[in-house]
């Protein structure tokens, strides 16, 4: 009886104890290939690096990238196909803390500059503003905050979304009442419209204006049916005057959408991310025709770009 009334007062005693909190219950290490671009690939290349692998951290994967992670993958006795998916994080990222100094540190300061919006020297340094910048992240997360970076703050961390830089030829637009708060996306994402942004601007007709694309921690958004994983991102069609970032939104069959332009846009960011488009609803029918949109109700005035995965929980982020 007494060890009974013992059992009931500890339940009692917990039930009435605040629960641990955890913000990314469902955080993976997000799966990275060929064509992927962005603060999670330089990571992993710098991981490479402190695994004795000679690759560039140039936050592009591409050929060398492949090569190197296929040797790293033979080496831990791995599946060798040059894609960095969770079980190859979790071979590649050390435990690390103050005082190491170390490729995998860089790997660090780049995820945290990226995810936590900091401006972290990548100089390798497991610093005092290091630590300060793990703890902060580690109490963000609601996972232990000790300063050190084990497995469980790698994967939060990397599974974190990342925010876009609008000096990319961007500008921010928020037409569904998100607000910046709707402006977060995965690493790779982000940095592949950042990319096709970026060679948009060589064309000379203008911004490209960036909408909803998810929130921090994902979830769902008010006024969309996806955007809740960090791979959807919304952009609107150009405009003949140039004016899309200031002059409003308008739709495909507005006298002032401008086609050309909008397909050279499509095509920017498609070459930015080859192999992780995996589709854009638009319902212009010319460019449904040409193969380059997909038609679906309530896209008349915007773009909106799903970007995939190798290997994803969702099915429909697979590519």
């Amino acid at each position: 009886m007494k060890r009974l009334v013992f059992a009931l007062l500890a339940v009692i005693l917990l039930a009435g104890l605040p629960a641990p909190a955890y913000a990314y219950a469902n955080a993976f290490f997000p799966t990275q290939s060929s064509g992927n671009r962005g603060a999670d690939v330089q990571a992993i290349q710098y991981l490479l690096q402190y695994n004795g692998q000679s690759v560039d951290a140039d936050g592009v994967f591409g050929a060398t990238t492949v090569t190197a992670a296929k040797a790293f993958q033979t080496a831990k006795g791995l599946g060798v196909d040059g894609i960095v998916g969770p079980q190859t994080w979790t071979a590649l990222t050390p435990t690390i803390g103050s005082g190491d100094n170390n490729a995998a540190v860089k790997a660090l300061q780049v995820e945290l500059n990226a995810k936590r919006r900091l401006s972290l020297a990548v100089d390798g340094v497991f610093s005092t503003a290091v630590h300060d910048a793990v703890v902060a992240f580690q109490s963000h997360a609601g996972i232990g905050a000790d300063g050190v970076v084990g497995p469980i703050t790698w994967r939060n961390l990397a599974w974190h979304y990342d925010y876009p830089d609008f000096s990319a030829n961007l500008c921010d637009q928020d037409p569904d009442g998100n607000g910046t708060a709707a402006n977060w996306a995965t690493a790779a994402a982000v940095a592949e419209l950042e990319q096709g942004a970026r060679a948009f601007a060589s064309t000379g007709q203008g911004q490209v204006p960036y909408g909803d694309a998810g929130f921090e921690h994902g979830g769902d958004i008010p006024g969309h049916s996806s955007h809740d994983v960090g791979l959807d991102i919304d952009v609107w069609p150009i405009r003949t005057d140039n004016a899309q970032c200031t002059a409003g939104r308008i739709t495909w069959q507005s006298a002032t959408y401008d086609r050309a332009a909008t397909r050279q846009l499509i095509q920017s960011i498609k070459a930015a991310a080859p192999g992780h488009v995996r589709l854009i609803f638009f319902n212009d029918p010319t460019l449904i025709n040409e193969g380059l949109t997909t038609q679906w109700p309530n896209h008349d005035n915007h773009l909106h770009f799903r970007f995939c995965e190798k290997v994803h929980p969702s099915s429909l982020h697979t590519c």
